[in-house]
């Protein structure tokens, strides 16, 4: 494989629209470098870890319970990569204001594929960070996130999320963890998380109800809880944060997920011990738009792969690159892997806008409906494109040993990962009915389609786009008057459409700004493909689609 940042056309020109030449220079050769390393030693570490999962020991050799979670060097090695690079840290250095997350992605695209999933940590630490800056008390704040954004992987946390339980998933109003002040004033928690991730971080955010709190959502609150316990110095594992046992997964095998008891471990409020729930509001920005990365990153990686499959592998005479209907295919999976990275340029742009304080009002509320829309789509489109690779490898892909299984996978978590399809398409609702986001953002839809119309020879078509916007806004008027019930069985074809009409806007505006051809040609084959009425084969050819 090859350097992944030099072969990646579609990232330069992103980075080009997106990127002053000056911020663009002074990152090249970070991006250069983890493209380097995701092509060979990154690949390699991703590979051992996942060959040797983590393995929970819960006793040590004298009979005392330990619940210590073991894992790979190569895990570990992953973690120090991310922390020399930044991944966390960016967003809050300054070093390039508002384009830190655009930054940051462009990272990103390059180390997920190549982290066995390392990714999540990262993605999950981030957003611990966002809520600590956002919520914490200074004495909480400046104790902890030095760490969580620390480049140096001795010195450098990362942070769970501790909120699935059997009782809640979902509807986390059924969380059933209490939280008790003891003797001393020490906030503990106890209860059951029946699914954390990256269970051997530093930290994790819990949701948890304090003792007489009522019932619901409302009534619950948001606490950091410290493996080493910050009073005693002592680890909470095996005493107070038992590990029933690590969960056995359908993919992300490299990734330690348990299930966990809290039995009266210590935690500390962020802020207040109500509210908990409005706290992780700007949490779930970050980590839904790292899932969206996750998936239009694996689809970049998964394009890569078939495309060289297809140079190398001969059938009926000729290189199957060279095989009309294989090509059309290719091609398809080339216009998919644009369209969920234009999605997520897009939303990491209006995020590192809203953190640095130059998003205005509009561009706020249409993030807030963007943010579900663009996760539901991209992760529902990462398994199917994952699932159309594997087929073109024909029984190769579907052989443990060449790793292409491992893309399928990886993807099916993505979409139940920070809110499921049916989820996020209700939250579309409810954004609406109380900010009225999916307007603005059906608004900021029509301002990139007169964008590109008022393009100087553009050569996009946008009149699919604008006809599906006018029909997603008249829907959209009518739900004040529609019944709950018939409304809520129509969003989840509704949160779709909009989410490929925005990215058939966004491709067409990207064509116009660049004066592309291949732009263009991408743009087109989306549109007529998802917009066009009949879901129909429409595939430019290659060579307009993806790099070489």
């Amino acid at each position: 494989m090859q350097n992944t940042y030099r072969s990646d056309a579609v990232l330069h020109e992103h980075l080009e629209r997106l990127l002053p030449p000056e911020v663009r220079a002074e990152v090249e050769p970070e991006l250069d470098q983890m493209g380097e390393a995701a092509a060979g030693p990154l690949a390699r570490l991703a590979e051992q870890a996942e060959a040797s999962p983590p393995r929970l020991v819960p006793y040590d050799a004298w009979g005392r319970r330990v619940d210590r979670i073991e894992v790979s060097p190569a895990w570990s090695e992953l973690h120090a990569v991310q922390a020399r690079a930044g991944l966390c840290a960016l967003p809050y250095e300054s070093r390039h204001g508002r384009y830190d997350r655009i930054v940051q992605h462009a990272l990103l695209h390059l180390y997920g594929p190549s982290s066995a999933v390392y990714s999540c940590p990262v993605a999950m630490t981030d957003a611990a960070v966002r809520v600590l800056v956002d919520h914490a008390p200074a004495a909480l704040r400046e104790r902890v996130v030095p760490f969580l954004t620390s480049r140096d992987p001795g010195r450098a946390w990362t942070s769970g999320q501790w909120m699935t339980e059997r009782e809640g998933g979902s509807d986390v109003g059924g969380t059933a963890t209490v939280a008790r002040r003891d003797q001393a004033g020490v906030w503990r928690l106890h209860g059951v998380k029946w699914f954390t991730s990256a269970t051997t971080a530093d930290c994790a955010l819990a949701l948890a109800r304090p003792e007489g709190a009522p019932r619901g959502s409302r009534g619950l609150g948001l606490f950091l809880v410290e493996l080493v316990d910050p009073a005693s110095g002592q680890t909470q594992l095996g005493t107070t944060i038992l590990v029933n046992r690590l969960k056995d997964k359908l993919g992300t095998r490299a990734l330690p997920t348990a299930e966990l008891t809290l039995a009266g471990a210590s935690a500390t409020p962020v802020g207040s011990v109500d509210g908990g729930l409005k706290k992780i509001a700007g949490m779930l920005n970050v980590t839904r738009m790292h899932n969206a990365l996750s998936s239009a990153a694996g689809m970049r990686r998964g394009l890569d792969l078939a495309l060289a499959y297809a140079r190398a592998r001969h059938a009926f005479g000729r290189p199957l690159v060279d095989l009309p209907l294989h090509r059309a295919t290719l091609a398809e999976l080339a216009v998919e892997a644009e369209a969920a990275f234009a999605l997520v340029a897009r939303g990491m742009e209006l995020l590192g806008r809203l953190e640095h304080g130059a998003a205005d009002e509009p561009e706020q509320r249409a993030l807030r409906a963007l943010v579900p829309t663009i996760k539901l789509l991209t992760a529902k489109d990462a398994v199917a494109h994952a699932s159309e690779v594997v087929e073109a490898f024909g029984g190769a892909g579907y052989v443990e040993d060449t790793g292409i299984p491992r893309l399928l996978r990886n993807a099916q978590v993505l979409p139940i990962w920070e809110g499921t399809t049916n989820v996020l398409s209700l939250d579309l609702l409810r954004a609406e009915s109380r900010e009225h986001a999916v307007t603005a953002l059906l608004a900021d839809l029509s301002e990139q389609v007169a964008v590109v119309r008022a393009a100087p020879a553009g050569g996009v078509d946008v009149e699919l786009v604008d006809r599906s916007r006018a029909a997603l806004l008249e829907r959209v008027r009518a739900w004040p008057d529609a019944d709950g019930d018939a409304l809520q069985a129509q969003l989840r074809e509704f949160a779709l459409r909009l989410g490929r009409t925005y990215a058939a806007a966004l491709l067409a505006r990207h064509a116009a700004d660049r004066r592309s051809r291949r732009a263009a040609g991408v743009a087109h084959c989306y549109a007529e493909r998802w917009l066009g009425g009949i879901q129909t084969r429409v595939a430019a050819p290659l060579g307009a689609t993806a790099s070489g």
